[in-house]
């Protein structure tokens, strides 16, 4: 193509390609050879390929790069100050008014492919740890009610990890998802602490299911729920306070979420946790405490 343009192309089906012609090795290889390479003229005769272009030796890519039997040229670019998830979505929407050559389809990897790979992975483990929870919990007290009103415990724990996050300004990355796994038994532990004592002031303090026995549990286990959440979140704290350090991209997530998580789960465990109980638990523990009575 003397003047830039495709002169010929093979059309397959409802697919056209570009006829592109190549020289035997032995003649690409020398130089002095292409640069006689005689070129007919649509008039007749002819004339070498130096006189209509120019033949130089370039430094072009020196190999090729494949994957699947196809291809592969990359693109690679750092993400700041956004989300990785929100930088292909906008990728991926301005390429729709683009229209690909045939045979040419773009794939995002990366960390994009990883972060993908292991949310999915996370969510199968966050789907099972609830699980095992549950049924951890069902064993111990015996009662799904019990179990439930444990579990309640996770959404204000997840309420002050989300807000955790808006706060600092940070994106939810995979870091971030497993101080959420993580914050579940934390915030589990702290329920079960106290709806024991519920149990424990009813069959061996004398107490009945009243108010008064609420309140009594409640300022009883005060102090190994705020010892809980204190241990916990002291000592993250120095990672939450070091963020953007080198070194601490992943601890500093996870921080963060357990430390927001702690604050609000704490909170809840003695203002809605009490409230819960007595609209809902009261009789599910009548029943725990005359099972083991009975027995």
């Amino acid at each position: 193509a003397m003047n830039g343009k495709v002169t010929s192309q093979v059309l397959i089906g409802q697919r056209k390609f570009d006829l592109v012609l190549r020289l035997d090795e032995h003649v690409r290889q020398d130089e002095t050879k292409l640069r006689r390479l005689a070129v007919s003229l649509p008039e007749g005769g002819s004339l070498p390929l130096e006189s209509v272009a120019k033949i130089y030796e370039s430094s072009g890519p020196n190999k090729i790069n494949r994957e699947n039997v196809r291809r592969r040229i990359v693109l690679q670019a750092n993400v700041s100050g956004r989300g990785v998830v929100d930088v292909v979505a906008e990728i991926k929407q301005k390429l729709r008014a683009v229209e690909l050559p045939p045979g040419y389809y773009t794939e995002f990897g990366g960390e994009f492919e990883s972060q993908q790979a292991a949310a999915k992975l996370l969510g199968l483990l966050s789907i099972a740890v609830l699980a095992g929870i549950f049924l951890v919990l069902q064993s111990l007290f015996g009662n799904s009610n019990f179990a439930i009103q444990v579990m309640v415990a996770l959404p204000a724990a997840f309420v002050g990890a989300v807000a955790a996050l808006v706060l600092t300004q940070q994106n939810l990355s995979i870091a971030a998802m497993v101080g959420f796994i993580s914050l579940c038994g934390i915030a589990s532990r702290n329920g079960i602490l106290l709806l024991n004592h519920y149990l424990h002031l009813v069959q061996h303090e004398g107490e009945s299911w009243s108010r008064e026995m609420v309140v009594r549990a409640g300022q009883e286990r005060m102090a190994p729920v705020l010892m809980t959440a204190l241990t916990s979140g002291i000592g993250l704290l120095p990672l939450a306070l070091a963020g953007g350090e080198p070194g601490r991209e992943v601890l500093y997530p996870v921080a963060t979420v357990i430390i927001g998580g702690l604050i609000t789960c704490t909170l809840a465990e003695f203002f809605v946790r009490p409230a819960l109980f007595w609209v809902f638990g009261r009789s599910a523990g009548e029943q725990i405490v005359a099972q083991e009575n009975s027995e």
